[in-house]
């Protein structure tokens, strides 16, 4: 079971109150002082919770149904892993062996509190950092596989998804045709984009390496959330810090690729995939939100989602999108 094949739940969360958080948190022997602040996560449900000696800890309280508890304790031994090898990672706090934790019928887990700043994504320097160290996390990522956890595949991250949001009414009835003509097309540049890349390695990612993920302070940056680890190829993990028009990107590209290549090799062939797999995140990025509807705090979050011009705008995208993986692989430069 993986989080695309759970039905909706209405209301999720709704019995976590701020008392049963506390308590949580004090069943495994932690003294909360009254404390609780509640963190922006939409997935999950975190919280910083103050405690009576010591710093916060931040609580992270698991969506019912998105995770099994094998696949939840292989994104923690990833982390723990991680944070063995001296990578700069939030990992969860062990408790007497234990790193998924129970309470009544919650599941969760405690971190300490790190704080940071978004990264500088325009620096040439901080993205040869960050090229450095995703390729130290790389480096324990292909040290060993999941067994539980899913990989990123076309099926999983468009084709399904896609399907999802014609089947179940969310695109509007006027722009069902232009949606469903243009995933058609996307979805086969995607194909062709993969076949072109072959058999590239796969491995344990970080899987969401946006910059809301990775956070910076005076001593250089460090990851948050693994919640989306999976298996996939290396440049899963490098695409999300490029931006801007092409010939931004293949800059931004040169530089953290010089990072990443002083500590691991990097395969060219899978850039034929980046533009795909931005493709593919747009398709699953609206399914999710789909999917999460019925959690109240999605349409206030979201509230563009359910509008006809949030549609137009994807039938605008993937076409975008669609041109951008014809042009072909950005250039790599030695």
């Amino acid at each position: 079971m993986t989080s695309s094949d759970t039905a909706p739940r209405p209301r999720p969360y709704a019995e976590l109150t701020p008392d049963r958080v506390l308590d949580a948190v004090e069943s495994v022997g932690s003294r909360v002082d009254g404390r609780l602040l509640a963190l922006n996560s939409y997935e999950n449900r975190v919280y910083q919770v103050g405690l009576d000696a010591g710093a916060p800890v931040i609580a992270k309280f698991y969506r019912a149904g998105r995770w099994t508890d094998e696949q939840i304790l292989e994104e923690h031994a990833l982390a723990r892993a991680l944070a063995d090898a001296e990578i700069p990672v939030v990992a969860p706090i062990v408790h007497q062996g234990r790193t998924l934790l129970r309470h009544q019928d919650l599941r969760f887990s405690l971190s300490p509190r790190r704080g940071g700043r978004d990264p500088e994504l325009d620096d040439p320097a901080v993205l040869r950092r960050l090229g450095r160290l995703l390729a130290r996390l790389h480096n324990v990522g292909a040290a060993a596989a999941f067994e539980h956890r899913p990989a990123l595949t076309i099926r999983s991250f468009g084709e399904e998804p896609g399907a999802y949001l014609l089947d179940t009414g969310w695109v509007p009835p006027e722009l069902e045709p232009a949606y469903h003509s243009v995933l058609h097309q996307a979805l086969g540049e995607v194909r062709a984009c993969f076949e072109r890349a072959g058999a590239v390695a796969q491995l344990r990612l970080h899987g969401d390496c946006h910059r809301g993920n990775i956070l910076w302070t005076d001593a250089g940056a460090h990851f948050v959330d693994l919640d989306d680890a999976r298996s996939g190829p290396a440049i899963q993990d490098l695409w999300m810090l490029l931006a801007g028009a092409r010939e931004e990107m293949t800059a931004q590209l040169g530089a953290v690729l010089a990072g990443y290549r002083e500590f691991r090799d990097f395969d060219p062939r899978e850039l034929h995939l980046l533009e795909a797999l931005r493709t593919l995140r747009q398709i699953h990025f609206a399914a999710w939100l789909a999917r999460r509807w019925q959690d109240p705090a999605f349409p206030d979050a979201f509230p563009w989602f359910d509008e006809p011009r949030f549609w137009q705008d994807q039938v605008l995208a993937l076409r975008e999108q669609i041109a951008a993986m014809q042009e072909g692989p950005l250039p790599l430069f030695d």
